[in-house]
């Protein structure tokens, strides 16, 4: 049965539908704001899948370009796969619902949010996030939402909620909060370097109008929600966890606490051969093998429950630190020789290597989605490969993770990087992660900072990355233990990674993961604390000493740019029919050239000499020349009325015969030949272009000024 319901946010319509569309899932939800309009469906499998120790949720966020008008580039002229806006929109829709499902099912879900219209006032990724909650709510999967989110700005010192296009460009500030009517479940953020304070309020505020959400999407689902289905329970059986926690908790602590990654591992190997040892001598050979995944579990969970108790109760981290202290640190930069830029940053036992290459402006990536934007000039990736955590696996190319990772390194330095104007290079960076225990993308941030100052580009200031872990009671999540620097084990094991990027003066980006149903606002204070405190020491004692600022110049294996400006209509001189002219400079100087539709022109050439070579060249085809103006030409031909002179930008003047001397001219070769280096003087340009020149003139002028020496010269004499 058809249903539509409407409420407001941010001062516009929101409409939630269903009962129309799609009739076999499990639920679906159209979703209006404004002209946008997602369709969201959600479906499960009837049986749980087999030998997996994990929840299957799957999400995809499907942008479709019939949604604001475009064909697809590609040559099949169909959606390819989907774009990195689009892997980053899917994460951002898993991370709030994940954690309200029951711990122990594994029914495969996938939600599937696709965009049909798009009006860029009015968020596409929020509608999804709002119809993922509302299909999940009133269908028969079991969650335990609702869930809302919005997108919220900074313009000109306000906050703004789900602000419009205009307003989104010229926000210091793009934060999308997401959470229940109790607390936030997800934070992700870019910004120009927004206090703690001012974010902390922005979340407030989000969460304000998120709460409202909430409680439209429940009012909806108490109306026509279907009772949620039974589903078989992959719990741990209480018999056999008991039976390890009563034997081997005390073994299992022991084994924990160490410092080197890979022997804490082979302790717990070890361990768990000798558990599994005595479940089977307890249960029969026949029967472990039968149970061989419940055991397995078991066992993660004696393990988790040992590390989070020793953190909770003792405040005891299995490497030793206390709960605030960063691992070891150091860094290096210019650790290659020939790129253009490159360092290496280690946090304990995560090691990551940023490369930095500068580019033509022409080679920043194009876009081609579904939102205004079109193209990039900074350009952050990230790979992960199998190596980094010990691993045998060849590498596939970057997966969702790696995406995310990249561009979460990626709004962190933006705020920072040089404008297209005071640095007129594309940008691209790759960070390699060359061993990894926990926070590689914030080791990503402080070790493409160092690149980026190695390389010359001039960043308004350094930045870092920092995240911190959190453990609660489960009995009251308001009781906590709070971590900074979270490893690998305490992020598995833990509750939360909160990572803040950031400058001396403020945030540039945040990314919250959780695992809880929920944050309150004193944890996210707390973390904004912790956070700034560990960012300031990291810049301050271990990056400023190795380099405090940019180089002040680029290397020489990057292209070295000279710019100028010309007229808009000389563009097209520049270019020359089918490009003839450029291609011609391109190929006797052997520059790279961009010309820029407001007539910017930047030659780039690892030889400075090749590059003013060709700046002349393009000089000469744009000057304007006027009348009373003298120029130093040569003599392309002779005819018997006169000479044809090259005074530049591959324009020629005629010396009308009558012009060449104040002698009279009768045979033209007897006065000047080709090439002959001549100065001469324009005395007309008429409408069809067609110059007039004059050497006679410059002949008299000159004999006068001889006169004039001759004069001086007597008179010195005459004293």
């Amino acid at each position: 049965m058809f249903k539509s319901y409407e409420t407001e946010l941010a001062g516009r319509k929101l409409v939630i539908e269903t009962g129309k569309l799609c009739g076999l899932t499990n639920g679906s939800v159209l979703v209006k704001y404004g002209d946008t309009v997602v369709m969201v469906n959600v479906t499960a499998s009837k049986e749980p899948k087999e030998g997996i120790d994990f929840f299957p949720l799957s999400v995809d966020y499907e942008e479709k370009l019939y949604a604001v008008g475009k064909i697809p580039g590609s040559f099949q002229k169909r959606e390819g796969k989907p774009s990195d806006k689009a892997i980053l929109t899917s994460r951002a829709i898993d991370r709030p619902l994940r954690p309200l499902f029951p711990k122990d099912f594994r029914n495969d879900v996938v939600v599937v949010a696709t965009v049909l219209c798009v009006e860029q006032d009015n968020s596409p990724e929020v509608a999804a996030m709002i119809g993922a909650s509302a299909a999940l709510s009133i269908s028969d999967i079991p969650f335990g939402g609702p869930t809302a989110a919005v997108n919220v700005g900074l313009v000109d010192g306000q906050i703004v909620i789900n602000p419009t296009e205009a307003q989104r460009e010229v926000s210091d500030l793009t934060l999308t909060v997401a959470g229940t009517e109790e607390k936030v479940a997800m934070i992700e953020a870019g910004a120009n370097e927004v206090s703690d304070e001012t974010m902390l309020e922005a979340i407030k505020r989000g969460h304000e109008e998120i709460k409202k959400i909430c409680k439209f999407i429940s009012s909806i689902k108490e109306e026509i929600g279907k009772p949620k289905f039974e589903y078989k329970s992959f719990a741990v059986d209480h018999e056999l966890y008991d039976f390890m926690e009563e034997n081997f908790t005390e073994k299992m602590k022991v084994a924990v606490q160490e410092v080197d990654k890979d022997t804490r591992d082979n302790n717990v190997s070890v361990l768990s051969d000798e558990i599994i040892a005595a479940v089977t001598e307890k249960l029969g050979e026949e029967e472990a093998e039968e149970r061989k995944q419940e055991i397995g579990e078991a066992i993660y969970k004696l393990e988790k429950k040992c590390v989070r108790d020793m953190i909770f109760y003792e405040h005891k981290r299995v490497d030793g630190r206390a709960l605030d202290e960063i691992r070891p640190l150091s860094c290096e930069v210019g650790i290659l020789p020939r790129t253009h830029g490159s360092a290496l940053f280690t946090r304990g036992q995560t090691q990551v290597m940023s490369v930095v290459t500068l580019g033509m402006i022409s080679e920043e990536q194009e876009l081609d989605g579904i939102d205004t934007e079109t193209a990039k000039r900074y350009m952050h990736q990230y790979n992960f490969p199998a190596y980094s955590v010990g691993e045998a696996r060849p590498s596939r190319g970057p997966g969702r993770r790696e995406i995310g990772h990249g561009a979460l390194a990626e709004k962190a330095l933006v705020p920072v990087i040089p404008s297209k104007e005071e640095f007129p290079y594309a940008i691209r960076v790759v960070s390699e992660v060359l061993s990894s225990n926990g926070s590689t993308s914030q080791a990503s941030i402080c070790g493409s900072t160092l690149a980026l100052m190695d390389a010359g580009v001039p960043i308004k200031r350094p930045v870092a990355g920092i995240s911190t872990g959190l453990v609660t009671n489960p009995e009251n999540p308001d009781d906590y233990v709070m971590l900074t620097d979270i490893q690998g084990l305490e992020d598995f094991f833990g509750d939360m990674d909160f990572k803040v990027g950031g400058t001396e003066k403020g945030i540039t980006a945040i990314q919250v993961d959780i695992k809880v149903d929920g944050l309150s606002y004193e944890i996210i204070e707390e973390a904004f604390s912790r956070t700034r405190k560990a960012r300031q020491y990291i810049l301050d004692e271990i990056m400023k000493p190795q380099i405090a600022e940019p180089r002040e110049e680029i290397s020489k294996y990057a292209p070295h740019i000279v710019s100028t400006q010309i007229k808009v209509e000389k563009i097209k001189d520049v270019i020359g029919k089918g490009g003839e002219t450029i291609n011609k400079i391109i190929d006797a100087t052997g520059v790279k050239i961009d010309i820029e539709e407001d007539g910017q022109v930047m030659i780039y050439s690892a030889d400075q000499d090749k590059a003013y070579q060709a700046l002349d060249m393009i000089e000469d085809i744009v000057r304007e020349f006027e009348v009373g103006q003298i120029y130093y030409g040569t003599v392309t031909r002779t005819t018997t009325y006169g000479a044809f002179v090259d005074i530049g930008g591959g324009k020629e003047g005629l010396v009308h015969v009558s012009k060449i001397s104040k002698e009279r001219v009768k045979n033209v070769e007897d006065f000047v030949k080709v090439g002959d280096k001549v100065p001469v003087k324009v005395i007309e340009i008429d409408e069809q272009g067609r110059i007039n020149l004059t050497m006679k003139d410059l002949v008299e002028n000159k004999e006068e000024s001889t006169e004039n020496e001759e004069t001086e010269n007597e008179v010195i004499e005459n004293e």
